[in-house]
């Protein structure tokens, strides 16, 4: 299968997948969502394939955010179906995948970009990296996840401070919340991940999928709806209108607040 988005390397039972859209700094837009949800169902009937590793092209960015263009001028109904099929598609089928899969964060990992790698059942970034939902910034909420998996991961202080500023954390405060598993220096940072992938392959590969299934059942599908549903609905204020607008222009935001 081809891709235009992604790169796809396999070797010793791990798949390397990389977002490669560098002039874009790898901004998932709908096209490479779709890639991506593609190249995860084909490997996950792979039987050679055991544990995968997603990374950006290029040192960086991983994936520093989603393409705005693309859904500035939706309404409500089409800002719901964005952040409910992006979802469905992706990041909860990432989180619910049958095998381990592994972030490996190459600079910045900005709103479905974090969202992205906090969806990876752990993560290692390298020693530059940069961390954030600002979405707020945009008149709109977190909306592949964000508000759910960052609480869940780093607390809900945390977690609402960072949403909440839409401000971005660096790789060491990133490690000491939790929010990373690994901090190490960009050459190390696919080795790293290799190693670790190698150790998972010694185990069972049936158990190490109970496990993250396991895992995965105290996690309420509730919140993630009301995120879908909240996320919609702003598309329909003046806030999300003028922020788009402000980010495309590359002006300040001047939110009239409704």
């Amino acid at each position: 299968m081809s891709y235009e988005n992604i790169l796809i390397e396999k070797e010793e039972g791990i798949a390397i997948i990389t977002i490669n859209r560098p002039a874009k700094l790898n901004a998932l837009n709908i096209a490479t969502i779709d890639e991506l949800h593609r190249a995860l169902k084909e490997l996950k009937d792979d039987k050679d394939t055991r544990v995968l590793i997603i990374t950006g092209s290029g040192e960086k960015a991983f994936v520093a955010g989603a393409d705005i263009s693309e859904f500035a001028d939706f309404s409500v109904k089409q800002g719901k179906r964005l952040s409910e099929k992006g979802q469905d598609s992706l990041f909860d089928y990432i989180e619910n995948y049958n095998k381990p899969v592994i972030a490996a964060i190459n600079g910045f990992a900005l709103g479905g970009g974090l969202e992205l790698a906090m969806a990876c059942h752990f993560r290692l970034a390298n020693d530059h990296a940069r961390m954030g939902l600002p979405e707020v910034s945009l008149g709109v909420i977190p909306g592949y996840g964000g508000t759910q998996r960052l609480p869940q991961l780093i607390g809900k202080g945390r977690a609402m401070e960072m949403i909440l500023t839409g401000g971005m954390i660096g790789t060491e405060q990133a490690l000491s919340y939790g929010l990373i598993n690994h901090m190490v220096a960009q050459e190390q940072l696919i080795p790293t991940c290799k190693e670790i992938a190698h150790k998972i392959m010694k185990n069972s590969p049936v158990a190490v999928a109970t496990a993250i299934k396991a895992v995965n059942v105290g996690y309420s599908k509730k919140g993630f709806d009301t995120e879908i549903d909240l996320f919609g609905e702003s598309f329909g204020t003046e806030d999300f209108k003028e922020g788009t607008a402000a980010f495309l222009e590359k002006r300040k935001a001047k939110f009239p607040g409704k």
